[in-house]
């Protein structure tokens, strides 16, 4: 009677701990808008209060297991002295007593009946027609809930003692995972660019990008500044083969075979062909030193008005 009033008293108490800890949880969300600093001690106080609890339990369930593990080694000698008499059982006691303790929970956690001798482990009890059976549990199974054990110590003492990296630490791990597969994407989408989706680019870092190209490749025809030389004056208003976003991307695409200039979709890549036409479109009304005259057309944007004259000097 004792034992089973101390064991309801643990059962008790187990529950109590666990009520406890979730009605502080729900506290420490309701005064969670209190201040920063508040919110911090009452998660502190709930996590070591579960972890304590989780530590509790695993205690619990470790010291069940050998108790069940003990009860089933004496069951199986009570087993052995009813059906064969006190001597078989004082030698069964004396050849256990002289084994490991491994070898003898070893042989309590695989002692399974066949199915073919199950009648040697039926009980009497009877309810409805279904018979009881005293086997033990298929050792897969137990192995799976000794494993489940082993990880759950091993868990709890990863990710609680040892410092192993929290849930908020994970979720930013994984964010920037994703941040960088984002970045890798639209690095390959900024290649599918032709002229049906063009947009000049403003931002410092392709215009600064396009003003390195053009140095490299344009100025032993268009000049340092884009004043013009071999090739015309890309300063101006008035262009040979169109203004524009789309047009410029088209020449520079596409080249002018016919008066020398080369098209440069075979060496850059589509957006590095966007940021130079970006770049050379910022250079319209710079006015440099030495400018080559005007040649071409006036470009008129869309919605523009277009002057008397629009025909430049060749």
């Amino acid at each position: 009677m004792k034992k089973n009033k101390l064991k309801k008293q643990l059962v008790i108490t187990l529950l109590a701990l666990l009520s406890s800890s979730l009605v502080f949880a729900q506290g420490a969300g309701a005064a969670g808008a209190a201040t920063p600093a508040s919110n911090e001690t009452y998660n502190s106080l709930l996590a070591n209060g579960l972890i304590f609890f989780a530590g509790l339990t695993m205690l619990g369930a470790v010291l069940a297991l050998f108790h069940l593990l003990s009860m089933m080694i004496k069951v199986q000698q009570i087993k052995i002295y009813q059906e064969q008499g006190v001597e078989a059982y004082l030698e069964k006691v004396e050849k256990t007593n002289q084994e490991p303790w491994w070898k003898r929970q070893y042989k309590a956690w695989t002692n399974v009946v066949p199915v073919e001798k199950e009648d040697s482990v039926m009980l009497d009890h009877n309810y409805d027609g279904i018979r009881e059976l005293d086997n033990s549990l298929p050792p897969w199974w137990v192995a799976m809930f000794y494993i489940t054990i082993f990880l759950g110590v091993v868990f709890l003492a990863y990710y609680h003692v040892l410092g192993g990296p929290s849930q908020s630490d994970e979720y930013n791990a994984e964010m920037k995972v994703a941040e960088q597969a984002k970045a890798a994407f639209a690095a390959t989408q900024a290649n599918n660019i032709d002229e049906d989706n063009l947009e000049a680019s403003a931002d410092a870092k392709d215009l600064s990008i396009g003003q390195t190209i053009f140095s490299t490749n344009c100025v032993a025809c268009h000049g340092a500044k884009g004043e013009g030389g071999v090739g015309p004056n890309l300063t101006d208003e008035f262009w040979i083969h169109g203004g524009g976003i789309t047009n410029v991307f088209k020449t520079v695409k596409n080249g002018v075979p016919e008066k020398g200039m080369i098209a440069w979709s075979a060496q850059l890549k589509p957006a590095d062909i966007l940021k130079v036409s970006s770049y050379i479109l910022t250079l319209q009304g710079t006015n440099p030193p030495n400018g080559k005259a005007p040649q071409g057309t006036k470009y008129i944007a869309e919605g523009e008005e277009a002057p008397a004259d629009t025909t430049a000097v060749n």
